[in-house]
């Protein structure tokens, strides 16, 4: 999921060739370095598992999907929701460092002003929502007197049990998910409009080949 912004803008000439994105991206550095590439399609592919269990949690509930697939793989379901919450908790941190201590690509000269600042304004709200979230996460399944499991783990709740809080944390949890889907759709949207209709570059600098 690219989006044209700080994080997938680099200083290219438009490529018409068929062979897509035009490598040559002028001076300077012309591609994020593999590590961050790398973080950044892992958090894509966990936010998929993310996304697809909230939205089934969300709407049927634990009684819902025990009735569908049974007690044990409901367990697991909810497990490994919150354990793969918590590494993308771990993932966006480290995304965040690196983000500030390593050389990026330049900016796009080309690309309009009022574009870029767009592109900022969603990458700043998926990092505060890829923060906010776990967190939201975290806080709501200890208020509610629930494991906070990390694989074979259980974390500290760090609050107390707190039932009214519990259901105002998941509240904002499940209303956090809906505004992801919204802002990941914008991400992916732009990242595949510059992939496949300006092919100017700015996918590449983030994608793995």
């Amino acid at each position: 999921m690219t989006m044209a912004s700080d994080d997938t803008l680099t200083d290219t000439k438009e490529d018409n060739s068929p062979g897509g994105d035009n490598p040559n991206t002028g001076d300077g550095l012309s591609r994020h370095p593999l590590f961050i590439r790398l973080v950044h399609w892992i958090t894509a592919l966990i936010m998929v598992w993310m996304i697809g269990t909230g939205l089934l949690l969300g709407f049927f509930g634990f009684v819902g999907v025990r009735d569908m697939v049974g007690g044990d793989v409901t367990n697991l379901i909810y497990k490994y929701h919150k354990t793969f919450g918590i590494i993308i908790l771990g993932l966006v941190v480290i995304r965040l460092v690196t983000k500030y201590t390593r050389p990026r690509p330049a900016e796009l000269a080309s690309l309009p002003r009022s574009q870029q600042l767009i592109a900022s304004a969603v990458h700043v709200m998926l990092y505060l929502l890829l923060i906010g979230m776990p967190v939201l996460g975290w806080l709501g399944t200890a208020a509610g007197g629930f494991p906070v499991e990390f694989f074979q783990m259980t974390l500290p709740g760090l609050i107390d049990k707190d039932r009214d809080l519990s259901q105002l944390l998941f509240t904002l949890h499940w209303y956090g998910g809906w505004a992801f889907v919204v802002l990941i759709g914008m991400h992916a949207g732009a990242g595949l409009f510059h992939r496949f209709i300006k092919r100017d570059g700015v996918f590449r600098r983030i994608s793995l080949p």
